[in-house]
């Protein structure tokens, strides 16, 4: 079934079509919010909150736009407002920089198609925009022109943040002790 067919049940009220949607997608948001927000428990509610966002929104979800890329602005937004609340959250305590760094690789396994604990630590580093446009564009291989759509962003705006994170990504990987023989 499509998605614009389970859409088309969702609104009729049919909870199942909403719920063969969220299988379909889970992973993949799953996915893109551990990465953005690097650790699970806080993917896992911005995941849940996203679906919610999405379901009770389903009524202004316009056919022409696909899903996936509706449902990932949705995501995108709650990962940019999670990021946003917890940088406010943070201000207010002393960091640790020792716990931090080594609360920032999670275990091997977690993140499909990253697995590289430098790597994953790496991507923490880069500046939040750079990190979303990045995963964007080569973990979920969206064009520049779904990524706009779903970001607000400019194309050219995107390609930049993308060259600039890679840049950096680059630049930090190479500096990582453990990545030296």
């Amino acid at each position: 079934m499509t998605d614009a067919e389970l859409v088309v049940r969702t609104r009729a009220g049919d909870p199942e079509a909403f719920g063969s949607l969220v299988a379909r997608y889970y992973d993949a948001c799953w996915r893109f919010a551990y990465h953005m927000l690097g650790e699970r428990a806080d993917a896992e509610d911005v995941v849940q909150d996203s679906f919610l966002r999405a379901y009770l929104a389903i009524g202004r979800y316009d056919e022409r736009d696909q899903f996936r890329g509706w449902l990932f602005r949705i995501l995108t937004n709650q990962c940019r407002n999670y990021l946003t609340s917890r940088g406010r959250r943070t201000r207010r305590f002393v960091q640790d920089d020792v716990a931090i760094e080594s609360a920032a690789a999670p275990p091997p396994g977690l993140a499909p198609g990253v697995e590289d604990d430098v790597l994953i630590r790496a991507l923490a580093q880069l500046d939040p925009l750079q990190r979303e446009a990045l995963l964007l564009k080569y973990a979920e291989g969206l064009e520049y022109s779904e990524m706009s759509a779903m970001t607000g962003a400019g194309e050219s705006a995107l390609k930049m943040r993308v060259k600039r994170g890679s840049e950096r990504l680059r630049a930090l990987l190479s500096a990582s002790p453990e990545q030296s023989p």
